[in-house]
C-alpha cells in the first residue's frame, strides 16, 4: 500500500513573491530527493497552494517530509497531510487526476493540521489519517506516529536555520566535523547546537519508530 501526501504552503497569502517562493519549494523538494530518494512520485504543485506526492511506505514519507521541513529557509513552511490507503489515477479531459481513499485520508489529515494550528499546538505541521479498513497493526502504527509527529513538529518549529541545516546533515549521516567545516564553526559548537535543538532525540525517535513498525 502506498502513501498519499498533500502539502500546502503556510501563510501563502502573506508571501511577498509567490513565484520566487515556489521556486525555493521546488528546489528544496528536488534537493531532498537527490540526497535521499524516497518518493515514488515527489511532491509537485497541483492547484492553488497545494502539492501532491506518493511514497512507498509510511516511514519513507515521514523521513522525506522531515527533510523538507529541515531544508526550507525561515519564512517558508509546508503543512503535510499523510493518507494511508489505496490511491489511483483517473483519466479525464483535464488530464490525470488523483483519486482513491488514500487521497481522501490525506485531505482529512491536512484539515486536522489546520484545526490543530488554531488551538493548543500552533506548530503542528504534519498528521496521518488512515482510510477505513486499516488493520490493528496499521492503526497502532498511525497512532504512535502521530504522537511522534506532534513532538517532532514542535522541535523543528523552534529551530533556527543553522540548527535545521545541522540536523539535516546528521540525518544523512554526516559527521559533526564535516558539518563544522561547512558552517565555519568548531565541532563543539556543532555539538552544542544539536544538543540545544533536541536533534538527537528527534532522530533517535524516528529510528525507534521505524524499528517498531518493521
Amino acid at each position: 500500500m502506498v502513501i498519499a501526501v498533500l502539502a500546502d504552503i503556510v501563510g501563502s497569502r502573506r508571501l511577498d513573491d509567490r513565484t520566487a517562493a515556489q521556486r525555493i519549494l521546488d528546489d528544496t523538494i528536488a534537493r531532498v530527493e537527490k540526497d535521499l530518494p524516497l518518493a515514488q512520485h515527489p511532491l509537485v504543485p497541483t492547484v492553488g497552494d497545494e502539492q501532491q506526492g506518493i511514497y512507498r511506505d509510511l516511514e519513507s514519507a515521514m523521513v522525506s517530509l522531515l527533510m523538507i521541513q529541515l531544508a526550507l529557509p525561515d519564512g517558508l513552511a509546508f503543512r503535510f497531510g499523510i493518507g494511508v490507503g489505496e490511491v489511483r489515477a483517473v483519466d479525464s479531459v483535464h488530464g490525470e487526476l488523483a483519486d482513491g481513499p488514500g487521497w481522501y485520508a490525506a485531505r482529512a489529515a491536512i484539515e486536522t493540521v489546520h484545526a490543530r494550528e488554531g488551538r493548543a499546538v500552533p506548530r503542528t505541521r504534519t498528521w496521518i489519517v488512515g482510510a477505513p479498513g486499516q488493520d490493528e497493526v496499521m492503526e497502532s502504527t498511525i497512532a504512535a506516529s502521530n504522537a511522534y509527529l506532534l513532538v517532532r513538529d514542535e522541535l523543528v518549529g523552534v529551530m533556527n536555520e543553522r540548527e535545521r541545516r545541522l540536523t539535516y546533515g546528521r540525518l544523512l549521516g554526516r559527521s559533526q566535523h564535516d558539518l563544522a567545516a561547512e558552517e565555519g564553526i568548531s565541532q563543539p559548537s556543532v555539538s552544542k547546537s544539536l544538543r540545544n535543538a533536541g536533534s538527537a532525540a528527534l532522530l533517535e525517535g524516528l529510528v525507534a519508530l521505524q524499528g517498531a513498525s518493521a
